[in-house]
């Protein structure tokens, strides 16, 4: 599976934008995509992510409201619409796929504080830096 975000940029702040993850060569159809961000100086988050099946969401507290997930299954491209961006919510925001190979599915939100190493492929990031 190979991972590529684009739509990172610069954006005043109230200001919105749209990320997106297309995904190739995912021939598995049960796992879920996660959208991360690293800011400067702060620890790796999770802030979204959405299951294959039934198009499930959960968000971090810290977009919850203003950030939307959404996937289109036909093109294997999972979007986040981010609005009412924030100086705090700049960043190398970073999407990720995990395989739920042995079947079920486990609670959503815990998805967004896994480890790294814990997702079957990462993208390269995006740059999103919102400027007071």
């Amino acid at each position: 599976v190979q991972l590529v975000e684009s739509g990172g940029t610069l954006v005043q702040a109230g200001g919105s934008l749209r990320l997106s993850c297309a995904a190739s060569n995912l021939r598995f159809g049960n796992y879920a995509v996660a959208w991360f961000r690293q800011a400067p100086g702060k620890e790796h988050e999770g802030i979204s992510v959405i299951r294959s099946l039934d198009g499930s969401t959960a968000y971090a507290d810290s977009v919850k409201g203003r950030f939307t997930i959404a996937s289109v299954r036909a093109k294997n491209t999972v979007f986040l619409q981010m609005n009412s961006l924030k100086p705090e919510d700049t960043g190398i925001y970073s999407c990720a796929v995990l395989l739920f190979l042995g079947g079920g599915t486990p609670d959503l939100r815990s998805i967004l504080f896994r480890h790294p190493t814990e997702f079957d492929a990462w993208g390269q990031g995006t740059h999103v830096t919102v400027a007071s």
